[in-house]
């Protein structure tokens, strides 16, 4: 599992030039499939190839920009760790490649540069979300969106309490008790363990999820997806009250994660955040209608590039399902379209959705049936 993020979109959105190699193909999780997932690898790196070639450039050279992909097929550990999907970009100089929870459609493109779309339901926020596995003895992050869920390696997390505690205790379930307290018959909150002198108060599990919040903040970086909980469900209210991290979702996955696969801790964290997703994109069509007519919107590309360009979109609706080619000129604000791909043009409905998205805007991925005026592509303007 990658985690893709927005400095990863500004490096990739950053490469401008010919022979920009774009590869999409979903993939297995495990099983058969996944050597058949490096034959279609090895099919799609020859047609990419191909491309290259046909477009002017020599077969050496060509070669040589797909080169990192054919070494790619031959790291066994890679591929028995996939997730849904599979985009691999490469370049003069570059290649990266992003295992990730979306079940992409196959597509090879060779243009002027990187296809980002496909990616933006991961980035738009649009039904990607994260969930935070919380216990004693495991501490697990996970990254979703509505079709999937992987697990991500986070280094900085601590691995359980007693990493945090100095303490040296074997694993056990807690339950939550109180007791007077010294003072004044103050009665404090402790979470005892199975076994003598074994307790956590409240100020312990503080400090635990402190450092577990600042870890995980410094990691996702400026991605500030949706969160869910998972855990036992007085750990929630402990941890929303020292967190940094927003938003944290409604609610939370209550019991022992330790005893979910990430399957099941997915199928349980969806229905908490789905409505989150639903009323974010049906508010932002509900805005756009409002707007319509007063110069705060449009529908048109050659209106919506240059106001992409000066930081004024505030929303972005974008065609996942159709392609405008084509190149725009940010200086000159000049535009010129054409019918078909090649090495000198661009996909412009997908720069347009990743200098939104860098800029501050909201971008919504969608099907072009879904979009205002079935259009390619529409903006709310900031003014």
């Amino acid at each position: 599992m990658d985690v893709i993020a927005g400095p990863e979109v500004k490096r990739l959105s950053e490469v401008d030039g010919r022979w920009c190699v774009s590869i999409f193909m979903p993939a297995h999780r495990a099983g058969a499939e996944t050597q058949q997932d490096r034959i279609r690898l090895k099919n799609l790196l020859r047609e990419a190839e191909r491309q290259l070639v046909e477009a002017g450039l020599r077969t050496p050279d060509a070669a040589a920009i797909l080169e990192p992909g054919h070494a790619l097929l031959a790291e066994s550990d890679f591929w028995q760790h996939q997730s849904d999907g599979l985009a691999v970009f490469a370049h003069r100089g570059e290649f990266h490649r992003y295992r990730v929870p979306l079940r992409f459609q196959e597509r090879v493109a060779v243009a002027k540069r990187f296809q980002l779309k496909p990616l933006f339901p991961l980035l738009s926020g649009d039904g990607h979300f994260f969930i935070l596995a919380l216990s004693q003895n495991e501490i697990r992050l996970l990254e979703a969106t509505r079709h999937g869920v992987d697990e991500i390696e986070v280094e900085q997390l601590p691995s359980n309490l007693r990493e945090v505690m100095g303490e040296d205790q074997p694993e056990r379930q807690v339950q939550f008790h109180t007791r007077t307290g010294e003072r004044g018959g103050e009665r404090a909150a402790v979470f005892y363990g199975h076994g003598p002198g074994q307790e956590h108060t409240k100020e312990q599990l503080e400090k635990f999820f402190r450092r577990i919040d600042s870890a995980l903040c410094d990691y996702l970086g400026e991605d500030r997806q949706p969160l869910v909980l998972a855990g036992v469900d007085y750990y929630f209210p402990i941890y929303r009250g020292v967190s940094r991290y927003a938003p944290l979702a409604p609610g939370g996955v209550a019991g022992n994660p330790e005893r979910l696969r990430p399957d099941e801790l997915h199928a349980r964290a969806w229905p908490l955040v789905e409505p989150l997703f639903t009323q974010a994109r049906q508010a932002a069509l509900a805005r756009w209608r409002q707007l319509a007519g007063t110069g705060r919107t449009s529908a048109n590309l050659a209106e919506i590039l240059p106001a992409v360009s000066q930081g004024r979109v505030e929303t972005l609706f974008v065609a996942t399902d159709r392609q405008q080619w084509g190149t725009f000129d940010d200086e000159r604000q000049e535009l010129r379209l054409c019918e078909t791909a090649s090495a000198e043009n661009e996909d412009l409905l997908d720069r347009a959705a990743a200098s939104a998205y860098l800029l501050g805007g909201a971008v919504y991925a969608m099907n072009s049936a879904e979009l205002p005026d079935a259009a390619p592509a529409a903006a709310i303007y900031r003014f």
